[in-house]
């Protein structure tokens, strides 16, 4: 019931982190422990199951002192413009076993990171985008549910109960670019589990992308504006 009910509230309520949050967890073991278990055979990801380390409110006021250009600088203003913290995101609560909820947190907390490196907006279909990403790095189940209640996000009706005619051209970019570009860059990029991103804060974005096989999101085409309809 918690899989089903917190599954549909993500899906339409995905601001609600706590609700997104939840699914991941319940419907995700295998894959943490896929995840734990490729973090062990790696020599950084190994170094990161034994510190544990955590993406907090100190992390980002460490990433403000970073230099213009870097990953770190990067991540501070993607943060600042929208008034996020890094404390926004809610415990694991589902997780029993002690090392797979710190991979089940590690997820979470580099979920921005990522936004960062590939350069997702945090709109619907940004976010979207990186869902479909997600899956391919990590295989969460949470992740294709996200991709394929798609139309929901991008259909009649938005929240209010308002009938809104989407703009075609809004699925068109998610299904024939964001989704084709999202499988590619997350099966070609390093494995992001076994990245120690807060030790590359001082590094060149662009070079960092390079070093780790990152190709960013492409741009969404300008439209007209949208209209409603009574």
């Amino acid at each position: 019931m918690l899989v089903v009910g917190g599954g549909l509230g993500a899906i339409l309520f995905p601001q609600r982190a706590d609700l997104v949050g939840a699914v991941g967890e319940t419907t995700g073991h295998l894959a943490f422990r896929r995840m734990r278990d490729r973090m062990r055979r790696d020599a950084v990801g190994a170094d990161i199951l034994r510190r544990r380390p955590r993406v907090t409110d100190d992390t980002l006021e460490r990433a403000w002192g970073c230099a213009d250009g870097t990953f770190g600088k990067a991540y501070a203003t993607f943060m600042g413009t929208r008034k996020f913290r890094a404390s926004d995101r809610p415990p694991v609560r589902f997780v029993d076993d002690e090392e797979l909820a710190y991979v089940a947190t590690r997820a979470r907390e580099t979920h921005d990171l990522w936004h960062v490196l590939f350069g997702c907006p945090t709109t619907v279909q940004g976010e979207l985008a990186l869902k479909a990403l997600e899956f391919a790095q990590t295989g969460m189940p949470s992740a294709a549910l996200a991709t394929l209640a798609a139309p929901l996000r991008l259909g009649a009706f938005y929240l209010t109960l308002v009938p809104i005619r989407p703009h075609e051209e809004d699925r068109a970019f998610l299904a024939k670019e964001l989704y084709p570009w999202a499988w590619r860059a997350g099966g070609r990029c390093a494995d992001l589990m076994c990245a120690d991103y807060e030790a590359e804060f001082d590094t060149d974005l662009e070079e960092l992308r390079a070093k780790w096989r990152i190709t960013p999101a492409p741009k969404a085409p300008k439209r007209k504006p949208r209209k409603t309809y009574p």
